[in-house]
Protein backbone atom coordinates (compact mmCIF):
# COMPACT_ATOMS: atom_id res chain seq x y z
CA UNK A 1 0.00 0.00 0.00
CA UNK A 2 1.79 3.21 -0.98
CA UNK A 3 2.21 6.09 1.35
CA UNK A 4 -0.63 8.25 -0.39
CA UNK A 5 -3.63 6.12 0.58
CA UNK A 6 -2.30 5.08 4.01
CA UNK A 7 -4.05 6.45 6.85
CA UNK A 8 -3.07 8.93 9.27
CA UNK A 9 -1.90 8.01 12.69
CA UNK A 10 -3.61 11.15 14.22
CA UNK A 11 -6.29 9.94 12.15
CA UNK A 12 -6.91 6.51 13.40
CA UNK A 13 -4.24 4.75 11.43
CA UNK A 14 -0.85 2.45 12.46
CA UNK A 15 2.10 4.90 13.55
CA UNK A 16 5.45 4.63 11.62
CA UNK A 17 7.39 4.77 14.01
CA UNK A 18 6.93 1.54 16.14
CA UNK A 19 10.62 0.55 17.42
CA UNK A 20 12.31 2.11 20.91
CA UNK A 21 15.11 3.79 19.47
CA UNK A 22 17.34 2.82 22.50
CA UNK A 23 20.67 5.14 22.07
CA UNK A 24 19.75 6.58 19.35
CA UNK A 25 19.50 10.33 21.00
CA UNK A 26 21.37 9.54 24.05
CA UNK A 27 24.03 12.33 24.83
CA UNK A 28 26.07 12.95 26.04
CA UNK A 29 28.26 9.61 25.90
CA UNK A 30 29.59 9.20 29.25
CA UNK A 31 32.02 6.36 29.51
CA UNK A 32 33.47 4.46 32.22
CA UNK A 33 36.66 6.63 31.16
CA UNK A 34 34.92 9.72 31.87
CA UNK A 35 33.59 8.54 35.39
CA UNK A 36 36.99 7.97 36.07
CA UNK A 37 38.34 11.14 35.05
CA UNK A 38 35.46 12.63 37.31
CA UNK A 39 36.31 10.84 40.07
CA UNK A 40 39.98 11.40 39.91
CA UNK A 41 39.08 14.86 40.58
CA UNK A 42 36.90 14.68 43.51
CA UNK A 43 38.78 12.32 45.53
CA UNK A 44 41.83 15.06 44.86
CA UNK A 45 39.85 17.90 46.33
CA UNK A 46 41.44 19.80 43.02
CA UNK A 47 37.77 21.20 41.91
CA UNK A 48 38.55 24.95 42.30
CA UNK A 49 42.12 24.51 40.68
CA UNK A 50 43.45 25.28 37.15
CA UNK A 51 45.72 22.54 36.29
CA UNK A 52 43.33 19.60 34.57
CA UNK A 53 41.54 22.93 33.22
CA UNK A 54 44.54 23.98 31.25
CA UNK A 55 45.70 20.71 29.93
CA UNK A 56 41.59 21.04 28.50
CA UNK A 57 42.60 24.56 27.47
CA UNK A 58 45.69 23.06 25.80
CA UNK A 59 44.16 20.36 24.12
CA UNK A 60 40.85 22.21 22.86
CA UNK A 61 42.77 25.14 21.08
CA UNK A 62 45.35 22.41 19.17
CA UNK A 63 41.68 21.11 18.03
CA UNK A 64 40.60 24.41 17.06
CA UNK A 65 43.86 24.95 15.42
CA UNK A 66 44.28 28.35 17.31
CA UNK A 67 47.06 29.57 19.72
CA UNK A 68 44.51 29.81 22.84
CA UNK A 69 41.79 28.79 24.72
CA UNK A 70 40.45 30.02 27.82
CA UNK A 71 37.87 27.87 29.58
CA UNK A 72 34.27 29.49 31.79
CA UNK A 73 32.22 28.83 33.92
CA UNK A 74 28.96 28.39 31.07
CA UNK A 75 29.25 30.03 27.65
CA UNK A 76 27.41 33.16 28.76
CA UNK A 77 30.17 34.11 30.75
CA UNK A 78 32.05 33.30 27.62
CA UNK A 79 30.36 35.74 25.66
CA UNK A 80 30.29 38.53 28.04
CA UNK A 81 34.44 38.29 28.36
CA UNK A 82 34.39 38.54 25.17
CA UNK A 83 32.07 41.31 24.50
CA UNK A 84 34.44 43.28 27.53
CA UNK A 85 37.68 42.45 25.75
CA UNK A 86 36.69 43.87 22.26
CA UNK A 87 36.20 46.97 23.78
CA UNK A 88 32.01 46.83 24.19
CA UNK A 89 31.29 49.34 27.04
CA UNK A 90 28.49 51.89 28.35
CA UNK A 91 27.44 53.80 25.35
CA UNK A 92 28.38 51.40 22.32
CA UNK A 93 26.88 49.35 20.41
CA UNK A 94 26.90 45.51 19.19
CA UNK A 95 25.25 43.71 16.63
CA UNK A 96 23.48 40.36 16.67
CA UNK A 97 21.00 38.08 15.19
CA UNK A 98 17.63 38.55 16.72
CA UNK A 99 16.74 34.24 16.58
CA UNK A 100 19.35 33.22 19.03
CA UNK A 101 19.33 32.50 22.35
CA UNK A 102 19.18 35.62 24.55
CA UNK A 103 23.49 35.23 25.82
CA UNK A 104 24.36 36.12 22.57
CA UNK A 105 23.16 39.64 23.30
CA UNK A 106 22.28 40.14 26.57
CA UNK A 107 25.66 40.40 28.40
CA UNK A 108 25.90 43.39 26.12
CA UNK A 109 23.83 45.61 28.28
CA UNK A 110 25.47 44.75 31.55
CA UNK A 111 28.59 46.36 29.83
CA UNK A 112 26.13 49.59 29.49
CA UNK A 113 25.79 49.02 25.84
CA UNK A 114 23.05 48.42 23.51
CA UNK A 115 22.19 45.73 20.85
CA UNK A 116 21.42 46.61 17.12
CA UNK A 117 19.59 43.71 16.14
CA UNK A 118 19.74 42.42 12.41
CA UNK A 119 17.90 39.92 10.30
CA UNK A 120 18.86 36.18 9.57
CA UNK A 121 19.38 34.02 5.85
CA UNK A 122 15.86 32.36 5.75
CA UNK A 123 17.92 29.46 4.61
CA UNK A 124 20.97 29.56 6.71
CA UNK A 125 19.29 30.88 9.88
CA UNK A 126 22.44 32.79 10.50
CA UNK A 127 23.07 36.38 10.35
CA UNK A 128 22.14 38.18 6.82
CA UNK A 129 25.37 39.83 5.81
CA UNK A 130 23.32 42.14 3.62
CA UNK A 131 21.08 43.39 6.47
CA UNK A 132 24.65 44.40 9.05
CA UNK A 133 26.09 47.51 7.03
CA UNK A 134 23.27 49.73 7.45
CA UNK A 135 22.85 48.61 11.53
CA UNK A 136 26.81 49.63 12.19
CA UNK A 137 27.02 52.89 13.57
CA UNK A 138 29.80 55.14 15.43
CA UNK A 139 29.50 53.34 18.53
CA UNK A 140 29.08 50.03 17.23
CA UNK A 141 32.31 47.80 18.84
CA UNK A 142 31.50 44.18 17.69
CA UNK A 143 29.22 42.27 15.08
CA UNK A 144 28.02 38.83 16.94
CA UNK A 145 28.07 36.12 14.36
CA UNK A 146 26.01 32.73 15.30
CA UNK A 147 26.33 29.85 13.88
CA UNK A 148 22.80 28.84 14.86
CA UNK A 149 21.61 25.48 14.92
CA UNK A 150 25.38 24.49 13.59
CA UNK A 151 24.92 26.09 10.31
CA UNK A 152 28.14 28.18 9.65
CA UNK A 153 27.68 32.05 9.02
CA UNK A 154 29.05 33.42 5.15
CA UNK A 155 31.96 34.34 7.63
CA UNK A 156 34.09 36.06 4.39
CA UNK A 157 31.49 38.54 4.05
CA UNK A 158 30.46 39.33 8.00
CA UNK A 159 34.48 40.01 7.72
CA UNK A 160 34.49 42.06 4.77
CA UNK A 161 31.62 44.27 6.62
CA UNK A 162 33.67 44.08 10.10
CA UNK A 163 36.77 45.13 8.41
CA UNK A 164 35.56 48.22 6.59
CA UNK A 165 34.29 49.10 9.37
CA UNK A 166 37.01 48.78 12.02
CA UNK A 167 34.64 46.54 14.70
CA UNK A 168 35.58 43.15 15.94
CA UNK A 169 33.99 40.09 14.87
CA UNK A 170 33.11 37.58 17.97
CA UNK A 171 31.83 34.23 17.11
CA UNK A 172 29.27 32.35 19.13
CA UNK A 173 30.04 28.57 18.34
CA UNK A 174 27.46 27.35 21.14
CA UNK A 175 25.98 25.54 18.50
CA UNK A 176 28.41 24.50 16.18
CA UNK A 177 31.16 22.61 17.59
CA UNK A 178 33.22 20.93 14.63
CA UNK A 179 31.15 22.87 12.38
CA UNK A 180 33.28 23.72 9.12
CA UNK A 181 33.35 27.02 6.93
CA UNK A 182 34.54 26.14 3.73
CA UNK A 183 37.41 24.10 5.61
CA UNK A 184 38.08 26.59 8.59
CA UNK A 185 36.43 25.65 11.86
CA UNK A 186 34.04 28.34 13.03
CA UNK A 187 35.19 29.45 16.31
CA UNK A 188 38.18 30.20 14.82
CA UNK A 189 38.22 32.89 12.00
CA UNK A 190 36.47 35.96 13.70
CA UNK A 191 38.47 38.05 16.38
CA UNK A 192 37.38 35.63 19.23
CA UNK A 193 35.08 32.87 19.56
CA UNK A 194 32.66 31.56 22.60
CA UNK A 195 31.22 28.06 22.96
CA UNK A 196 28.95 27.06 25.25
CA UNK A 197 29.23 23.41 26.55
CA UNK A 198 25.96 22.57 28.78
CA UNK A 199 25.14 19.13 28.79
CA UNK A 200 23.00 19.19 26.08
CA UNK A 201 25.03 20.78 23.24
CA UNK A 202 26.97 19.11 20.80
CA UNK A 203 30.29 19.09 22.70
CA UNK A 204 28.79 18.33 26.18
CA UNK A 205 31.32 18.54 29.52
CA UNK A 206 28.36 18.88 32.13
CA UNK A 207 28.43 22.77 32.06
CA UNK A 208 31.13 24.98 30.66
CA UNK A 209 32.47 27.21 28.46
CA UNK A 210 35.51 27.87 25.95
CA UNK A 211 36.78 31.21 24.57
CA UNK A 212 39.01 30.64 21.40
CA UNK A 213 41.32 33.34 20.08
CA UNK A 214 44.25 33.73 17.77
CA UNK A 215 44.79 37.78 19.60
CA UNK A 216 47.00 37.47 22.72
CA UNK A 217 45.77 40.72 23.98
CA UNK A 218 42.06 39.79 23.72
CA UNK A 219 43.09 36.75 25.46
CA UNK A 220 44.71 37.98 28.17
CA UNK A 221 41.81 40.55 28.60
CA UNK A 222 39.20 37.51 29.19
CA UNK A 223 41.25 35.71 31.62
CA UNK A 224 41.25 39.88 33.54
CA UNK A 225 37.64 39.94 32.90
CA UNK A 226 36.67 36.92 35.14
CA UNK A 227 40.07 34.72 36.24
CA UNK A 228 41.08 36.94 39.01
CA UNK A 229 43.64 34.04 40.20
CA UNK A 230 45.24 34.30 36.98
CA UNK A 231 45.70 37.60 36.05
CA UNK A 232 49.75 38.02 35.99
CA UNK A 233 50.72 36.87 39.41
CA UNK A 234 50.34 34.02 41.04
CA UNK A 235 47.79 33.39 43.54
CA UNK A 236 48.11 31.29 47.22
CA UNK A 237 46.35 28.39 45.49
CA UNK A 238 47.24 28.83 41.30
CA UNK A 239 50.01 29.74 38.95
CA UNK A 240 49.46 32.58 36.82
CA UNK A 241 49.42 32.26 33.33
CA UNK A 242 52.09 34.96 32.55
CA UNK A 243 53.49 38.35 32.55
CA UNK A 244 50.55 40.69 31.68
CA UNK A 245 52.03 43.94 29.22
CA UNK A 246 49.08 45.75 29.72
CA UNK A 247 49.41 48.65 32.70
CA UNK A 248 45.77 48.79 33.19
CA UNK A 249 46.35 44.62 34.06
CA UNK A 250 49.35 45.15 35.58
CA UNK A 251 47.58 47.34 38.41
CA UNK A 252 44.95 45.15 38.83
CA UNK A 253 46.61 42.00 38.68
CA UNK A 254 44.44 39.52 41.38
CA UNK A 255 41.19 40.99 41.43
CA UNK A 256 38.66 40.51 38.49
CA UNK A 257 37.73 43.47 35.98
CA UNK A 258 34.50 42.49 35.37
CA UNK A 259 34.06 41.54 39.24
CA UNK A 260 32.84 38.26 38.08
CA UNK A 261 34.23 34.58 38.43
CA UNK A 262 34.69 32.62 35.76
CA UNK A 263 36.47 29.42 36.82
CA UNK A 264 35.31 25.96 35.08
CA UNK A 265 34.94 23.43 37.21
CA UNK A 266 37.74 20.82 37.24
CA UNK A 267 34.93 18.06 37.03
CA UNK A 268 33.95 19.94 33.87
CA UNK A 269 37.28 20.10 32.59
CA UNK A 270 38.38 16.14 33.06
CA UNK A 271 35.13 15.20 31.82
CA UNK A 272 35.99 17.68 28.59
CA UNK A 273 39.66 15.77 27.95
CA UNK A 274 37.96 13.01 27.35
CA UNK A 275 35.10 13.87 25.35
CA UNK A 276 37.89 15.70 22.96
CA UNK A 277 39.40 12.32 22.39
CA UNK A 278 36.40 10.89 20.81
CA UNK A 279 34.77 14.08 19.41
CA UNK A 280 35.82 13.96 15.92
CA UNK A 281 34.64 10.44 15.64
CA UNK A 282 31.11 10.89 17.18
CA UNK A 283 30.92 14.32 14.84
CA UNK A 284 31.22 12.22 12.05
CA UNK A 285 28.47 9.72 13.13
CA UNK A 286 26.49 12.43 13.73
CA UNK A 287 26.88 13.88 10.11
CA UNK A 288 26.05 10.58 8.63
CA UNK A 289 22.94 9.79 10.24
CA UNK A 290 21.43 13.81 10.15
CA UNK A 291 22.19 13.59 6.61
CA UNK A 292 21.17 10.10 5.82
CA UNK A 293 17.74 11.48 7.48
CA UNK A 294 17.95 14.29 5.00
CA UNK A 295 18.67 12.09 1.56
CA UNK A 296 15.82 9.94 2.34
CA UNK A 297 13.28 13.29 2.47
CA UNK A 298 15.18 14.42 -0.54
CA UNK A 299 12.13 16.31 -2.90
CA UNK A 300 9.20 15.59 -0.43
CA UNK A 301 7.01 18.99 -0.98
CA UNK A 302 7.09 20.96 1.91
CA UNK A 303 9.89 19.57 3.24
CA UNK A 304 13.56 21.33 3.01
CA UNK A 305 16.74 19.64 4.97
CA UNK A 306 18.48 23.00 7.15
CA UNK A 307 21.89 21.87 6.16
CA UNK A 308 25.03 23.27 4.58
CA UNK A 309 25.64 22.19 0.54
CA UNK A 310 27.56 18.96 0.49
CA UNK A 311 30.02 19.91 -1.73
CA UNK A 312 31.17 23.53 -0.02
CA UNK A 313 33.58 22.57 2.06
CA UNK A 314 31.47 23.31 4.89
CA UNK A 315 29.47 21.11 7.74
CA UNK A 316 27.32 20.94 10.51
CA UNK A 317 29.57 19.96 13.15
CA UNK A 318 27.51 17.83 15.72
CA UNK A 319 24.37 19.68 14.36
CA UNK A 320 23.54 21.15 17.23
CA UNK A 321 19.16 21.06 18.11
CA UNK A 322 18.82 19.57 14.56
CA UNK A 323 15.89 21.64 12.64
CA UNK A 324 14.48 21.81 8.78
CA UNK A 325 12.54 24.17 6.40
CA UNK A 326 9.05 23.80 5.86
CA UNK A 327 7.34 25.01 2.99
CA UNK A 328 3.37 25.30 3.68
CA UNK A 329 2.55 26.80 -0.14
CA UNK A 330 3.89 22.95 -1.13
CA UNK A 331 1.38 21.45 1.28
CA UNK A 332 -1.86 23.30 0.61
CA UNK A 333 -1.47 26.06 3.03
CA UNK A 334 -1.00 23.64 5.87
CA UNK A 335 0.16 25.58 8.90
CA UNK A 336 3.59 24.26 10.24
CA UNK A 337 1.59 23.56 14.32
CA UNK A 338 -0.40 21.16 12.35
CA UNK A 339 2.09 19.28 10.50
CA UNK A 340 4.30 18.56 13.39
CA UNK A 341 1.65 17.49 15.83
CA UNK A 342 0.35 14.89 12.60
CA UNK A 343 4.09 13.73 12.76
CA UNK A 344 4.24 13.59 16.35
CA UNK A 345 1.15 11.23 15.82
CA UNK A 346 3.34 9.05 14.08
CA UNK A 347 5.57 8.26 17.09
CA UNK A 348 8.30 10.79 16.71
CA UNK A 349 7.92 12.68 19.61
CA UNK A 350 10.97 15.74 18.96
CA UNK A 351 8.63 16.86 16.29
CA UNK A 352 7.66 20.32 16.79
CA UNK A 353 7.21 24.33 16.03
CA UNK A 354 11.03 26.06 16.13
CA UNK A 355 13.27 27.88 17.29
CA UNK A 356 13.96 30.67 19.23
CA UNK A 357 11.49 33.78 20.08
CA UNK A 358 13.07 36.84 18.26
CA UNK A 359 15.10 38.35 20.65
CA UNK A 360 14.19 42.50 19.13
CA UNK A 361 10.54 42.24 20.09
CA UNK A 362 11.48 41.08 23.81
CA UNK A 363 10.46 43.71 26.62
CA UNK A 364 14.12 43.30 28.15
CA UNK A 365 15.36 45.04 24.99
CA UNK A 366 12.84 47.93 25.06
CA UNK A 367 12.04 48.35 28.74
CA UNK A 368 14.84 47.25 31.65
CA UNK A 369 16.37 49.07 33.73
CA UNK A 370 19.77 46.99 34.47
CA UNK A 371 21.22 49.71 36.96
CA UNK A 372 18.31 51.57 38.15
CA UNK A 373 18.55 54.76 36.19
CA UNK A 374 14.73 55.99 35.87
CA UNK A 375 15.24 54.30 32.10
CA UNK A 376 16.06 51.85 29.82
CA UNK A 377 19.26 50.35 29.58
CA UNK A 378 19.26 50.19 25.99
CA UNK A 379 19.00 54.17 26.10
CA UNK A 380 20.44 54.68 29.37
CA UNK A 381 24.35 55.77 28.76
CA UNK A 382 24.07 58.38 25.70
CA UNK A 383 23.52 55.17 22.97
CA UNK A 384 21.64 56.13 19.95
CA UNK A 385 18.09 54.39 20.02
CA UNK A 386 18.22 51.18 18.27
CA UNK A 387 15.10 49.55 19.64
CA UNK A 388 12.91 48.02 16.76
CA UNK A 389 9.24 46.74 16.74
CA UNK A 390 7.33 44.37 14.98
CA UNK A 391 7.73 44.37 11.12
CA UNK A 392 11.65 45.94 11.45
CA UNK A 393 12.59 42.48 10.82
CA UNK A 394 10.62 40.01 8.95
CA UNK A 395 12.32 36.83 8.84
CA UNK A 396 12.97 36.74 12.22
CA UNK A 397 9.28 37.62 12.89
CA UNK A 398 8.25 34.53 10.97
CA UNK A 399 10.43 31.75 12.00
CA UNK A 400 7.79 29.66 13.58
CA UNK A 401 5.92 29.69 10.43
CA UNK A 402 8.83 27.57 8.85
CA UNK A 403 11.19 26.15 11.41
CA UNK A 404 10.67 23.30 12.97
CA UNK A 405 12.46 20.36 15.10
CA UNK A 406 13.57 17.27 13.79
CA UNK A 407 15.22 14.34 15.59
CA UNK A 408 18.76 14.72 16.39
CA UNK A 409 20.34 11.21 15.72
CA UNK A 410 23.33 10.34 17.65
CA UNK A 411 24.22 7.20 15.76
CA UNK A 412 23.59 6.07 12.50
CA UNK A 413 21.25 3.14 12.43
CA UNK A 414 19.86 2.82 9.12
CA UNK A 415 16.61 0.88 9.83
CA UNK A 416 15.53 3.43 12.33
CA UNK A 417 16.76 6.44 10.78
CA UNK A 418 14.63 5.38 7.52
CA UNK A 419 11.16 4.59 10.35
CA UNK A 420 11.69 8.21 11.36
CA UNK A 421 12.15 10.02 7.29
CA UNK A 422 9.52 7.55 6.72
CA UNK A 423 7.30 9.52 9.31
CA UNK A 424 7.70 12.60 7.86
CA UNK A 425 7.46 11.41 3.84
CA UNK A 426 3.84 10.02 4.73
CA UNK A 427 2.47 13.20 6.29
CA UNK A 428 3.66 15.68 3.90
CA UNK A 429 2.34 13.15 0.92
CA UNK A 430 -1.48 13.31 2.99
CA UNK A 431 -1.13 16.53 3.71
CA UNK A 432 -4.10 17.23 2.01
CA UNK A 433 -6.36 14.71 3.73
CA UNK A 434 -4.98 16.42 7.27
CA UNK A 435 -6.39 19.92 5.26
CA UNK A 436 -9.90 17.79 4.61
CA UNK A 437 -10.10 17.14 8.26
CA UNK A 438 -9.91 20.78 9.21
CA UNK A 439 -12.64 22.02 7.08
CA UNK A 440 -14.97 19.56 8.28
Amino acid sequence: MGLQTRKLAIHGGPRVVTREPGDLFRWPIVTPEDEAAVLAVLRAGAMSGTDITKQFEAEYAAWMGVPYALGCCNGTAALQAAFWACGVGAGDEIVCPSVTYWASAAPALLLGAAVNFADIDPQTLCLDPRDIERRIGPRTRAIVAVHYLGHPCDMDAILAVARRHNVRVIEDASHAHGALEHGRKVGGIGDIGCFSMMSGKGFAIGEGGMITTRDRGLFERCIAFGHYERTGRPSRYNPADGQITQAELQTYAGLPLGAAKHRLNQTCSAMGRVQLKYTDQRIQEIQNAMNRFWDLLEGVPGLRAHRTPRTSGSTMGAWYAASGLYRAEELGGLPLARFCEAVRAEGVSVSGVGPNDPLHLHPFFHTADIFHQGKPTMIAFGQRDVRQGPGSLKVSERVHDFVHWVPWFKHDRPELIAEYAEAYRKVAENAGGLLAAAKE
